[in-house]
């Protein structure tokens, strides 16, 4: 056996995501350099670890076994990273955040610095829609989220990071400058809405409950990326964050439709549960954010106020 650390780094997320597709994506690396290190690493077994039915992959009961004991391994292997940076007086331990999908466009830009400064962190960020981000919270699998909404059915502590802007998006080349009304402007949109449990649609059908607005529904999409495209290709219209569109609005891409009574305006926080007693790492990470969040805010998110 002549199996490396990065192989079996490879091999668990291959496992973890049942597609090599996923794990390059994951991983940061190509599609054919996962490839070559999963074949490399079954090479060494004379038992198969995985096996390809139709086009999906699965993995066998051995290469299960195997990826138990390859986790057992790296988990050793961070522990022994985490006592020779303990030791030299580094900042170690784990950082578990889950992020609303939109999220991931604020995050990255608080976590930066902090994990730079403290390279003996481990950072594990998990994106997905609101209701698997507090189920995630509630069963302390993760130490802390962000949220655009609070719950309101759990206690939870919070740390206001930045606020959220939602509009009214579409292809249009020249939208009309003056405000329109939602009741005479909504019937005629074919809209787009995410998925149920996203806190994107939640804030969205608020906004048409409230004012009891009729409306074009068009589909339901996944996540805030497939919103963006389908919004790009003409398919329709939606209420989106404008935290995930900068780009496309600076290149004429998509456009702001003003509407009464938008933008809606919310809040992504940090929140985490009423009285958790934070490990070390998470809890100098809240300390930073404490001291530098505004100055984040200014470098990071100027542009925000354009709009």
């Amino acid at each position: 056996m002549n199996y490396t650390l990065n192989q079996l780094r490879i091999f668990l997320k291959v496992v973890q995501t049942e597609s090599v597709t996923r794990a390059a994506e994951e991983l940061h690396l190509t599609q054919p350099a996962v490839s070559m290190q999963l074949k490399n690493f079954q090479a060494q077994f004379e038992i198969p670890l995985t096996e390809v039915l139709g086009r999906k992959l699965h993995i066998t009961d051995f290469g299960h076994e195997i990826a138990r004991s390859a986790e057992t391994i790296m988990e050793q292997v961070h522990a022994i990273n985490y006592k020779t940076m303990a030791h030299r007086g580094q900042l170690t331990g784990r950082l578990k955040i889950a992020v609303v999908s939109t999220g991931k466009y604020v995050m990255p830009y608080f976590l930066a610095d902090f994990i730079k400064a403290h390279p003996g962190i481990e950072l594990t960020m998990d994106v997905t829609n609101k209701s698997e981000v507090l189920r995630s919270l509630q069963n302390n699998d993760a130490g802390m989220a962000l949220v655009s909404i609070l719950p309101t059915d759990m206690a939870v502590e919070r740390l206001d990071l930045l606020k959220n802007k939602l509009y009214l998006v579409g292809r249009i080349k020249d939208p009309p400058q003056r405000v329109a009304d939602p009741r005479k402007t909504f019937p005629e949109l074919p809209l787009i809405f995410r998925e149920k449990g996203s806190g994107t649609r939640q804030t969205m059908e608020r906004f048409i409950e409230k004012r009891d607005l009729r409306v074009l529904r068009k589909m339901e999409l996944t996540s805030n990326e497939a919103v963006k495209q389908s919004l790009l290709a003409g398919l329709g219209y939606s209420i989106m964050p404008l935290i995930g569109i900068r780009n496309e609005l600076q290149q004429g891409e998509l456009s702001i439709i003003p509407v009464k009574g938008l933008p809606i305006t919310t809040t992504w926080s940090l929140i985490w549960l009423k009285g958790k007693k934070h490990a070390p790492a998470p809890q100098a990470f809240l300390e930073h954010l404490r001291q530098h969040r505004a100055h984040i805010v200014k470098e990071k998110f100027s542009w925000y106020e354009g709009y």
